[in-house]
C-alpha cells in the first residue's frame, strides 16, 4: 500500500504544478499581469480596492450606440448610449505553492509571492484568470470617482423623450393647425433621476436631468424647448402650446409614407459627486415618431 501511495504521489503534484504553469502563462496574455498586490484583494491596472472588492477597468469605457429600441409614448423609439466594464481582482494564494511550482518564476518562496488574478466582463473572454508572481505588495491604487460616475449613469437607464403629440400619430393635422409636443416627466425620460456606483470604499452619487429637447420635426426645421412640454387636452380647442409647439407650412403628402418622422433629442446634464471630487457629464437620447399633416381646403 505504502509503494503505491508513492507511484501516485508524483503526477498528482505533477498535475498540480502543470496546472499552475498553465494559469501562468494566461497571466501574461491578461492586461496588468505585474499587478501590484497585497495580502487581500489589491490594485490591477486601473482598477483598485480595499479587501475583497470589485472595480472598474477604465481602460474599457464602454462604446456608444444603440441601447436597443423601446415604443415612446409617441409610437417612436429611443436611442441611447452603453458603457460595458471589466470586473477584476488580485488575491495572494493561501496557501502558497510548493517552491518548485512554475509559479514562482524562478523565484524562492519568501522572495515576494504568488497571486492569482480574476477578470470578468465584456472585456475579457468569459471569466478569465491568470497567476503571477511580484515582489512587493505596494499600496492599491485610488478609484477613479469618474469612472464610477459612468458606471453610474448606466444604472439609471436613460431614454429618450417619452413623446406627446398632437396629432396623434395614426390621425392627420391640418397645415397652419397648432402642433403640440411634449414628453411624460418619468425618472428614465426626464429626470430627475439618481443612482450610485461604489468601488472599495469610494462611493460616487450621480443625479442627472433632461436641460431641453431639440424636436426635429422633419420638414427641414427644428423647435428647442428647455421645458417638458405641455400635455394637449380638449379643452385647449386650437389653442397654440404655450411652450413646446410648432405650425406646419405645408402637407406631408410628398413625404415617404406621407408623414414626417420627427425625432426628439434630450441633452441630459449628469452632475456626480463623491471621495471629495465632483463633476459634471452630458449623454444624449433619442426618440422617433411620425405625424401626418393635410392641407387645408377652402370651401367657396
Amino acid at each position: 500500500m505504502d509503494d503505491h501511495k508513492g507511484r501516485t504521489a508524483t503526477p498528482l503534484l505533477l498535475t498540480r504544478g502543470l496546472t499552475i504553469a498553465i494559469a501562468s502563462v494566461l497571466a501574461l496574455s491578461l492586461p496588468g499581469a505585474a499587478a501590484m498586490a497585497d495580502d487581500g484583494d489589491a490594485a490591477v491596472g486601473d482598477c483598485a480596492g480595499n479587501q475583497s472588492y470589485i472595480c472598474v477597468d477604465a481602460k474599457d469605457p464602454g462604446t456608444e450606440g444603440t441601447s436597443g429600441s423601446r415604443p415612446s409614448g409617441g409610437g417612436g423609439k429611443a436611442k441611447g448610449k452603453k458603457h460595458s466594464a471589466v470586473k477584476c481582482s488580485v488575491k495572494k494564494l493561501d496557501p502558497q505553492p510548493p517552491a518548485e511550482n512554475l509559479g514562482w518564476e524562478g523565484h524562492k518562496p519568501g522572495d515576494g509571492a504568488v497571486y492569482v488574478r480574476t477578470c470578468a466582463g465584456p472585456g475579457a473572454t468569459g471569466q478569465s484568470s491568470g497567476v503571477f508572481w511580484s515582489k512587493q505588495a505596494p499600496a492599491a491604487k485610488a478609484v477613479d470617482p469618474a469612472v464610477l460616475a459612468r458606471e453610474a449613469v448606466d444604472k439609471m437607464r436613460l431614454t429618450g423623450p417619452d413623446i406627446g403629440i398632437l396629432p396623434k400619430p395614426g390621425g392627420k393635422g391640418l397645415v397652419a393647425l397648432p402642433v403640440w409636443m411634449w414628453t411624460a416627466k418619468t425618472a428614465e425620460a426626464y429626470g430627475p433621476n439618481t443612482a450610485t456606483a461604489s468601488a472599495g470604499a469610494v462611493t460616487v452619487t450621480a443625479t442627472a436631468k433632461v436641460d431641453q429637447i431639440v424636436w426635429d420635426m422633419g420638414d427641414g426645421q427644428s423647435v428647442t424647448c428647455t421645458t417638458a412640454g405641455t400635455p394637449y387636452k380638449a379643452s385647449y380647442g386650437k389653442r397654440r402650446s404655450p411652450d413646446c409647439g410648432y405650425l406646419y407650412q405645408r402637407s406631408s403628402k410628398d413625404e415617404p409614407g406621407q408623414e414626417y418622422h420627427v425625432t426628439a433629442t434630450s441633452t441630459w446634464t449628469v452632475n456626480w459627486n463623491g471621495s471629495g471630487q465632483s463633476g459634471q457629464l452630458t449623454e444624449t437620447r433619442q426618440s422617433q415618431t411620425q405625424v401626418a399633416i393635410g392641407q387645408l381646403k377652402v370651401l367657396n
